[in-house]
């Protein structure tokens, strides 16, 4: 079959986004009741070091081997030569690294944009999404974190734009599950910015292969506790921040709220912590993974 055709068929399923509702029942994640939780990592909060190379992602991976966090998410942007993929040589020289500092390197990411109008960019995009599905399996990694898109472009509606992006999340999707790679899908406050909009993708989607990353510093429309609530059920894995926001405005996250909630709806995986803003990432990530563990380990 075709690229062509499995893209019109692909299409096809999306024609009647418009007539969904906002919110639904299926598909959520099928897992064991009760709930089981492993620490984690997100690279992101040592964004600085990374960017200006004072720190490496073998550098990460150390780190968290010296403060017992189980599982990294080796964000792309960070490996050389990015969006490149990076050398089998260099996939391996990390992925023995993890190995013998008992890290488990769980997730890739990379920057895609599924809300652009100009089709070909949107092809280079899931391009880019299919290549790093095929690093995160030779990492070992069962997710790849990825974006909707940046925002509602001018002249065109959200449903419009749904109609781009589902068959184009189908593609990746489809190309996970060749590679085992479970597509996450991560709430970002950009084109998606509620609950019920990334239930509605990842619905709409439809695969076993297609999951939402649950970024509790993203849902600021309304109460993010309600948001969170909504997500966990649909989520593969997660951004724990130390902020969650209403609006503009930012408040230190309640993390036993946040335990609650995922008591209360089960979730059985990886949480990923993320800290932000000024000061050194080296010290606040200690001090927010303190926090975290006096809090899950009750």
């Amino acid at each position: 079959m075709s690229v062509n055709l499995v893209r019109r068929t692909l299409l096809r399923s999306a024609l009647g986004l418009a007539a969904l509702p906002a919110a639904f029942s299926q598909p959520k994640i099928a897992r064991l009741a009760g709930t089981r939780v492993r620490i984690g990592l997100n690279s992101y909060s040592f964004d600085r070091p990374l960017r200006d190379g004072s720190m490496t992602l073998s550098d990460v991976v150390r780190y968290c081997a010296q403060h017992g966090i189980e599982a990294l998410d080796a964000t792309g942007y960070y490996f050389p030569g990015y969006p490149k993929v990076p050398s089998d040589e260099y996939i391996g020289a990390l992925k023995r690294e993890a190995l013998l500092n008992g890290v488990t390197v769980f997730c890739t990411g990379v920057r895609n944009d599924f809300a652009l109008p100009d089709a070909a960019a949107r092809r280079n995009d899931v391009q880019l999404v299919k290549d790093w599905i095929e690093v995160a399996a030779k990492l070992g990694a069962s997710l790849i974190r990825v974006f909707s898109g940046r925002a509602v472009p001018a002249g065109h509606s959200f449903d419009q734009v749904l109609g781009w992006m589902i068959p184009d999340f189908q593609e990746c999707a489809a190309h996970g599950r060749r590679y085992g790679v479970v597509v996450a899908l991560q709430n970002h406050n950009d084109f998606l910015k509620t609950a019920d909009e990334t239930i509605r993708v990842a619905t709409a989607v439809n695969s076993e292969w297609f999951g939402i990353l649950l970024d509790i510093g993203s849902l600021r429309q309304s109460d993010p506790y309600a948001e969170i609530a909504k997500l966990v059920p649909y989520a593969v894995s997660w951004q724990l921040k130390e902020n969650v926001g209403y609006g503009a405005k930012e408040t230190p996250t309640d993390l036993r709220q946040v335990k609650a909630i995922i008591d209360r709806a089960g979730y059985r995986g990886f949480l990923p912590i993320e800290t932000l803003g000024p000061g050194d990432p080296k010290t606040k990530v200690a001090k927010f993974l303190g926090e975290v563990r006096a809090v899950f380990a009750a």
